[in-house]
Order: structure tokens, then sequence, then C-alpha cells
């Protein structure tokens, strides 16, 4: 039976030879995952089923990043259920702050990512792997409360979407730009449970960022997962961080597939999405006029050392618009490190930008940048709801970071080629 790229990663993680669309059935993971928020619950869940120990102590990572450092007395509350079980358990992937970052940029950077695997996360955004060639998708808290328990976990075989991707980027174009293009060909439900199989010679052509970033926002689109066809440059990613695991499955030529997307990357433009759905995508040239209160880069879409980099080049040797809070958060401490030893940080205090930890903080409108009524903020992070980053009555747009860093000097949503060649 012929099978797309996630449909065999199943397979070979359920024992079966071939699934179809729509089948349920088990399958073993790789890793499990959780969070400061998802954590707690599946912990409770955990002790509910009379569960003593987790199944495999290296095969579980829990990441506080949502609200820590703790902002008050709930979120260190939620952190220590977290913590404590952690020890309890010998779990070895526990990343503490000051160690750690946010959970999907900090996963890939410790190694625990290889091609081919299935990588189960009690967070929405655990999608992110598939940049990698990784079958990864979110569950709820007692679905994993179960895996931690069994090592198990029951899917439905999702059906897929072939995006084909050709050509390259044009500059300052990235990988937020190609997956907002393709939420607002799409929209926000027209690829539910549905597989987002990125394939092409344009994948070449993009960075392990740019893929990172595209899988991460599949959920956006409603997908089950976004994966792309793992070639040598996401090997070669894996074994630089000590990873020398993983296969490459690519789909069969007579795979079936609902629909099928074409995207030359040259016809793709500079990305912006509008209140309050990140399927409303416009061009930057649309929007220019808007002015903002609040710039943000980072998150678990766009904190990594590149985005960091793209924004430095537009911020260097300029002011961020003196009415307006820029906030930088790097994805890990890694990040950070790294932000530091090139010399990014200081364009960023000098431009007039904060530089905060790694955190989920204003994202999920939890802290380090909550809005008030009537405020609005461009962001490289991932949702654009209405209250998403604080007062039901304030705005989000998201972007890439060339268009944060340009809007953030010119204090309303701006092309970068006003600041750079």
């Amino acid at each position: 039976m012929s099978m797309t790229m996630t449909q065999k990663i199943l397979a070979a993680h359920a024992g079966l030879k071939s699934v179809e669309a729509g089948e349920l059935i088990f399958c073993e993971a790789d890793l499990f995952l959780a969070n400061d928020i998802t954590a707690p619950p599946a912990i409770g869940q955990f002790k509910a089923l009379g569960a003593k120990d987790v199944w495999d102590k290296e095969k579980i990572a829990l990441v506080p990043d949502h609200f820590v450092p703790n902002k008050d007395i709930q979120s260190a509350e939620q952190a220590k259920i977290m913590r404590d079980f952690a020890r309890e358990q010998g779990i070895k992937h526990y990343y503490e702050i000051g160690i750690g970052g946010i959970e999907h940029v900090i996963l890939p950077e410790k190694g625990l990512v290889a091609p081919g695997q299935l990588i189960i996360g009690a967070d929405s955004h655990t999608c992110t792997y598939g940049g990698l060639g990784a079958f990864s998708t979110g569950v709820g808290s007692t679905d994993l409360a179960v895996g931690m328990a069994t090592g198990s976990i029951w899917l439905k075989v999702p059906s897929a979407i072939e995006v084909k991707l050709s050509g390259q980027l044009n500059k300052w174009v990235s990988g937020k730009d190609i997956i907002l293009y393709l939420i607002g060909i799409l929209g926000v439900s027209g690829a539910l449970y549905q597989s987002l199989e990125f394939c092409g010679e344009g994948v070449g052509n993009l960075t392990i960022t740019d893929r990172l970033t595209i899988a991460n926002m599949a959920i956006e689109a409603g997908a089950k997962n976004g994966i792309f066809l793992a070639d040598e440059a996401a090997f070669a990613y894996a074994r630089g961080k000590g990873n020398n695991s993983g296969i490459a499955y690519q789909a069969d030529s007579d795979a079936k597939y609902e629909q099928r997307i074409n995207i030359d990357l040259a016809e793709v433009p500079l990305c912006v999405s509008c209140p309050h759905l990140p399927s409303n995508v416009k061009p930057v040239e649309e929007v220019e006029d808007i002015t903002i209160d609040q710039c943000v880069i980072g998150s678990c879409t766009n904190g990594r050392i590149e985005d960091l980099r793209q924004a430095a080049q537009i911020l260097a040797g300029r002011k961020v618009d003196p009415h307006i809070r820029c906030l930088i958060m790097p994805g890990s401490q890694e990040v950070y490190q790294q932000a530091i030893a090139e010399g990014l940080m200081s364009i960023f205090v000098e431009a007039g930008a904060i530089v905060t930890m790694p955190t989920c903080g204003p994202c999920l409108g939890g802290h380090c940048g909550v809005l008030a009524a009537g405020e609005r903020a461009v962001a490289t992070t991932n949702r654009n709801f209405i209250g998403r980053m604080g007062h039901a009555q304030s705005e989000i747009y998201l972007s890439g970071p060339a268009v944060a860093a340009a809007s953030a000097i010119a204090g309303r949503l701006c092309h970068p080629r006003r600041y750079a060649d």
C-alpha cells in the first residue's frame, strides 16, 4: 500500500507494514514532552492511574518555559509540581531555567530530535520537530499521562496535503513568511487533522531554522503535523547536536494526497498576519501605515540565533521609536550566549530594545509584555487570537524578524527595505 511520509513513520512505530488515513493505531513513541502548564495535570492523571514509575526516564522531557521565572504564587506552584516529579522519577531531560529555554527551541538543540522519530508533546506547537523529518504532534495532558506511564500513544492516521516548494526566497523573506503565506491560502482549518508534507527542490534552499519555523505553525492551519523530507542538512544538524540516529522516510510516488499545493519561493512576499486570525495574511506593503505600541522578537517560532541575527541587521546603528517597547527574547540559553558572543546583545540594547530571559511569556499573554486595551503589537510569535497577548481589545500582527525589527524603528508596520539594502 502506498503511504505518505507521516504514514510511513506511524506504521514503523506501530509495528505495522502499512497504515491508511482514518485508521486508529497504537504507537511506541521516542519521546514525550510537557511544560510548566501542561505537566501538572498530566502528573495528576499519572498518579490517578496508579502508575508508580515512568516508562523510560530518558525518553521524557520536562521544560519550564511558559511562566518562568515564576510571575506569581500560582505559577511557582505549577513549576514546583513538575520539578518535584522530575526529581522523584529521575527524569534525565529536565531543563531548569538557566540551562534550558523554550521547549521547542531547546529539544533540537539538545540532540533529542532526529529524522523519523515519533515525538508527542502536551503543547500544540510540538509539531515543530517535523522540520527535521520527525512526526511530532500535540496532545492533551491525559494522553501524555498514559504515554509517560506506558510509552504508547493512540493516534488516528491523518490524510495529507503535499506542499511542493521550488525556487529561492528573496532577501529578508524567511520561513515565517512561507508558513503565513500558506496559512493564508488554506485558512485556519484548511488542513484540519491532516499532515502538511513539504517536499520539492526548494526544501534544499531553506535553512533548518526556516523548516522548524514552518513546521511549528502547521497547527495554525489545523494540521495534525507538518513534516519535511529529511535531507542531508537535517541529518547533519542532528549529528551536530550529538544525535547520530534517524531514518529518512520518503512518500511513495503514488501516495494519496487530498490536495497538492505548489509554492515558488521567489513569489512569497514579506507577510503580516493581521488580527485576529493567523490566516488574515497580507503583504507588508498593504499594512505599512498601522502604528504599533510593542514589538516582540522571539518565541518557539522565531527565537533562534538566525532570527536574532536578522533583527540585528536591521537594528544595528538605529534606534527603536521612543513611543514603543521592543522586547527581544532568545529562545534558549545557548542562543543567548551565542548572541552575546556575536555582539548582537549590544546592538539590541544600544538600539533601545530590552533583552529578556528565554520565555514564552508574552506570546500567551502570560508575563513580560502583556498588552493593555487598545494597544497593538507586531510579534514574531505564532498566534494573534483575540486576547492572546493580553487585553481582549488589544491587537497582534504576526511577522518575521525583519519586519518586526523595521517596525520597531518606524513605530508602525514597516518593510525592512526602508532600513537596509
